[in-house]
């Protein structure tokens, strides 16, 4: 197989088979677009199996998918689709392509949201909160809070549906169907994580069209990777224990990386190199990945 893609977690090959691709999960892991120079054991494993368990059960509520089969431990075969990064060449006529845009909703205050509260750069009615209510850390949103980024571009930006319709050739039905098929596949996931002691706190998920333009979920959601996941008895209790890569994040912003960062991004300066993470956290991390993928599966990794 030859490799056409190396992303900062996932590689993808071409197969035999001209219609199809072969993921490669690494152990590889990434925050704020940076790469960690550590391997987590067994992360592309559980990232892999967990991927076909929720697609398993997108297939089964009617949701079409571009999943086709997993090759144990860290393989999963999909339809393939073209990867179009001139936005100029894609419109409505447009077929078997992936939507350059990630679709992202949260239901808790968590995360980069709740920056943006304190910031002041997101006002609370947009949330749904009353305009003099003091919005804190791990509230459930009154509604879901939707949007979308950027996905091909070096980093992602948020846009406005005028400006994500024009780069994405989406139609307006075309959109709405997606949010109707993102709300029902998280309708199935909250419901089932909660039954095992989780929440769901919030998520991202990645849509392309087929041959004949009809809408796929693509790529790979419901991870510790791509949605946030909380402790539901300690979050009853007032605690936010953090079970998805949210507390690889923290580690960053409690050592001053994530600040520092953030400065060199906002002034135009070159960005520091993202530091290894101690051997402690790799196993704790590697732990942490293992568990969930048991908790939403219900399945023993080995």
């Amino acid at each position: 197989m030859r490799l056409i893609r190396k992303g900062k977690v996932k590689e993808v090959y071409e197969t035999e088979n001209k219609d199809e691709l072969e993921f490669f999960f690494t152990d590889r892991i990434s925050v704020f677009d940076k790469i960690i120079p550590s391997d987590v054991p067994h992360k592309g494993e559980t990232l892999c199996r967990t991927s076909a368990y929720w697609f398993s059960v997108a297939e089964n509520i009617g949701i079409k998918t571009h999943f086709i089969k997993t090759i144990l431990p860290n393989r999963m075969r999909v339809k393939k689709v073209d990867v179009i990064r001139d936005y100029s060449k894609l419109n409505e006529k447009t077929t078997n392509y992936l939507i350059p845009l990630e679709f992202i909703c949260r239901y808790y205050v968590a995360g980069s949201l709740f920056d943006r509260i304190k910031n002041k750069e997101i006002k609370n009615e947009t949330l749904g909160f009353d305009r003099d209510y003091n919005v804190k850390y791990g509230d459930k949103l009154p509604t879901p809070f939707f949007e979308v980024t950027t996905k091909l571009e070096k980093t992602d930006r948020k846009l406005g549906l005028k400006e994500a319709l024009k780069i994405s050739g989406l139609g307006k039905e075309e959109y709405e169907e997606i949010k109707e098929i993102f709300f029902r596949m998280d309708s199935e996931i909250n419901s089932a994580v909660r039954q095992r002691g989780l929440i769901h706190v919030d998520g991202k998920k990645e849509f392309a069209f087929d041959e004949n333009r009809s809408i796929m979920l693509i790529d790979t959601f419901g991870t510790a990777d791509e949605d946030r996941f909380w402790d539901r008895n300690k979050y009853e209790k007032g605690e936010f224990v953090e079970l998805s890569k949210e507390y690889v994040r923290q580690y960053y912003r409690e050592t001053g990386y994530y600040e520092k960062l953030m400065s060199a991004r906002k002034n135009g300066l070159t960005e520091p190199d993202i530091p290894s993470l101690p051997d402690d956290k790799i196993q704790k991390v590697s732990r942490l990945y293992i568990d969930l993928f048991e908790r939403i599966t219900g399945e023993r990794f080995r």
